[in-house]
C-alpha cells in the first residue's frame, strides 16, 4: 500500500471508507510482485493495480467486502497454465491477496503512509494468515535478526511463520533511487525527463547557471550550479547508495575526467560517461594518468547506453536509461524473445501448490 501513499493519506485522514488489496504471495507468472497494491474507495474509485487487469474485478469485490464488514479478507486469484487461456488470462499464475479497511485510528499505518508520501524509508508489517490476518504490526519488534537481514534491500517480502507461526508480509518503501546528471546539455534534458518518468530522483549539476534552470529541467528533483567533481565530493555518505547512478555528460575533459574519477571512488551502483569511441579511449588514458586503477575503470560504462541505433537526444536518453536499469537488476539487454526463464524477476516466495480457480474466504475461516 505504501506505493499509493500520496493518494491514500488524505483519504485515511478524512475517514473516507477505503480498503487496500495487497499481493502477499505470487506463484508462477504474474505482472506485479509481492507488496503491490490497489485501493478501492467506498464510492467505487480504484487506485493502482495488482495485475495486468486479469483479477482486478475480483479484487474490487474483495475490497468492498472489507469496507462493508470492517473485517480483513483473503483470496487466491489465478489459474494454472493449462486453464489460463480458457479463462481469458494472458498467462498462468496465482496471487494470494489480503484486503483490509484502512482506519485513521491505525497510527502505525498512518505513520508509514506519511513517511512513504514524503519519500522517506517506510516499513509496515501485515499479518496475512490465521486469526490475526489483516493486523498491522511493528516489524522491528516482531522479526528476529535473521529475518531482519533479508529486508535490508528495502524490497517487500513475505516471511513465512514470522508472526507466531503465521505469515507476515513486510511492505517496504525505499526513497527513490538517485540519478545524478553532470552536465546540462540537451542529452541531460532528455535523460532527466525519462529518468524522472522511470521513478528516479534526478539531480542536474553544471557550472553554468544559465543552463541549470527549471524551464530546461522541469522534472528534476534538484538543480545545482557547481563544478561537477566538487559537488560529488561534497555529498554526505547518506546521499548516495548502491542504487545511485551517475552520468557524466559534460563533453569537456577538464570537467569530466575529475568528475569520473570522483564518481568511481564513491559507493554508487552505476557510473557512466558519454562520448565517442576516440574520446573514450583518450579519456581512459587520462584517468590512468591521474591514478585511477584498472579495477575502477572496469566499472565505467562508456560509451554510455545500449545499442538501440537511435541518435536523437530522446532516443539516446532511452538507451542510457535502459543500460542503467539492466545494470541495476542484472539484465542482459537482449530481446526477451531471445531469452528463457521468468520475465518478471525479484524476490519470490511462491508456494508449491497450484490452483485452478479463485478461492476467497473471510479471514479466520477455512480455506479450500
Amino acid at each position: 500500500m505504501l506505493e499509493l501513499a500520496r493518494d491514500l493519506l488524505p483519504l485515511v485522514r478524512s475517514s473516507a471508507p477505503v480498503a487496500v488489496v495487497t499481493v502477499a504471495r505470487v506463484a508462477s507468472s504474474a505482472p506485479r510482485g509481492v507488496g503491490s497494491a490497489m485501493a478501492v474507495t467506498g464510492d467505487g474509485a480504484v487506485l493502482g493495480s495488482i495485475s495486468g487487469g486479469c483479477v482486478e474485478s475480483e479484487a474490487v469485490v474483495l475490497a468492498h467486502a472489507a469496507i462493508a464488514t470492517g473485517r480483513a479478507q483473503t483470496a487466491r486469484f489465478g489459474f494454472d497454465d493449462a486453464t489460463a487461456h480458457a479463462a481469458g488470462l494472458a498467462c498462468g499464475g496465482q496471487v494470494d491477496v489480503v484486503a483490509q479497511r484502512l482506519e485513521p485510528t491505525d497510527t502505525r499505518t498512518v505513520r508509514a503512509l506519511e513517511d512513504a508520501a514524503a519519500d522517506r524509508p517506510a516499513r509496515l508489517g501485515l499479518v496475512v494468515s490465521g486469526p490475526a490476518a489483516g493486523r498491522t504490526v511493528d516489524v522491528e519488534a516482531t522479526v528476529d535478526a535473521t529475518a531482519a537481514a533479508t529486508l535490508a534491500d528495502r524490497a517487500s517480502r513475505l516471511l513465512p511463520g514470522a508472526y507466531g507461526g503465521e505469515d507476515l508480509l513486510v511492505v517496504q518503501h525505499a526513497p527513490r533511487a538517485r540519478l545524478v546528471l553532470l552536465g546540462a546539455g540537451e542529452h541531460a534534458a532528455a535523460l532527466c525527463h525519462v529518468g524522472a518518468a522511470a521513478g528516479f530522483a534526478v539531480t542536474v549539476c553544471d557550472p553554468w547557471e544559465t543552463l541549470v534552470t527549471p524551464a530546461r529541467f522541469p522534472a528534476a528533483t534538484e538543480l545545482v550550479t557547481a563544478i561537477p567533481h566538487e559537488y560529488l565530493a561534497g555529498l554526505d555518505e547518506h546521499d548516495t547508495d548502491a542504487r545511485t547512478a551517475v552520468c557524466v555528460l559534460t563533453h569537456d575533459e577538464r570537467l569530466d575526467v575529475p568528475a569520473i574519477r570522483q564518481a568511481l571512488s564513491m559507493p554508487v551502483g552505476f557510473v557512466g560517461a558519454m562520448g565517442a569511441r576516440a574520446t573514450v579511449t583518450r579519456r581512459a588514458a587520462r584517468l590512468r594518468d591521474v591514478g585511477v586503477a584498472e579495477v575502477d575503470l572496469a566499472r565505467l560504462h562508456s560509451p554510455l547506453g545500449l545499442d538501440l541505433a537511435g541518435s536523437s537526444p530522446e532516443e539516446t536518453a532511452l538507451s542510457v536509461l535502459a543500460e542503467i536499469v539492466a545494470s541495476r537488476h542484472g539484465g542482459s539487454g537482449r530481446p526477451l524473445r531471445e531469452t528463457a526463464g521468468r520475465i518478471h524477476r525479484g524476490p519470490s516466495t511462491a508456494p508449491s501448490c497450484r490452483v485452478t480457480g479463485p478461492d476467497r474466504t473471510a479471514l479466520g475461516g477455512t480455506r479450500a
